[in-house]
């Protein structure tokens, strides 16, 4: 009996690696696709997050199947239930990527100075880490990592302030132009800022 429980609880850190590394993907496409102004890309990234819903569907389902057929003890108890609410954070940063792709198509081509902000892509390969970092954390049970996970939050944090106020000059020195294109950067970054929050929860 323990020989099955074992390997379901292999099968939830093997779906919750893949659904962390779905969240990765995510963020890598959507960065890309503001670099580019691309459209059909972004498009995509919508798409695709059905298929981080669904993930979180199928983790669900099989930790509730753990907790009402395996009647775990007290650690096991504690690992299922970090997983159940590690996916709300995951299936956020989902819906969050897809934020920034419904802006790069609300914007289309009119996206502004996003050559000049090479904060953003940074900022993303950060959070993008930190996401990755802190499922491997949960999954090889590695403290220090996690600890790793939570003090680049705050990294992330000064990109934002840094992108904002980058943002603010650029509408100033433009007297107001781009206006709406300098707001929609600075939304994209406030997202990312969030998933950095969200894998700070995990």
């Amino acid at each position: 009996m323990r020989n099955r429980f074992d390997a379901q609880l292999h099968s939830l850190d093997e779906q919750l690696t893949h659904m962390g590394e779905l969240c990765e993907t995510a963020i890598a496409k959507a960065t890309q696709a503001l670099k580019d102004g691309s459209v059909e890309q972004a498009k995509i990234i919508i798409s695709e997050d059905e298929e981080i819903d669904q993930c979180e569907k199928d983790i669900e389902r099989l930790c509730l199947k753990l907790l009402l057929q395996q009647q775990p003890v007290a650690k096991d108890l504690r690992r299922i239930s970090a997983a159940l609410k590690m996916i709300t954070d995951m299936e956020r940063i989902g819906d969050q990527t897809s934020d920034i792709a419904e802006i790069i198509i609300s914007t289309k081509d009119q996206t502004a100075a996003v050559d000049d902000i090479s904060e953003i892509g940074n900022m993303a390969s950060r959070v993008s880490k930190m996401v990755r970092d802190s499922v491997t954390a949960y999954v090889n049970r590695d403290l220090e990592l996690a600890r790793n996970v939570m003090q680049s939050d705050d990294e992330v944090d000064a990109y934002f302030d840094e992108i904002r106020d980058k943002m603010i000059a650029y509408i100033k020195d433009e007297k107001g132009q781009n206006g709406r294109k300098i707001f929609d950067l600075i939304m994209v970054t406030k997202y990312l800022e969030r998933i950095g929050d969200h894998a700070t929860n995990i």
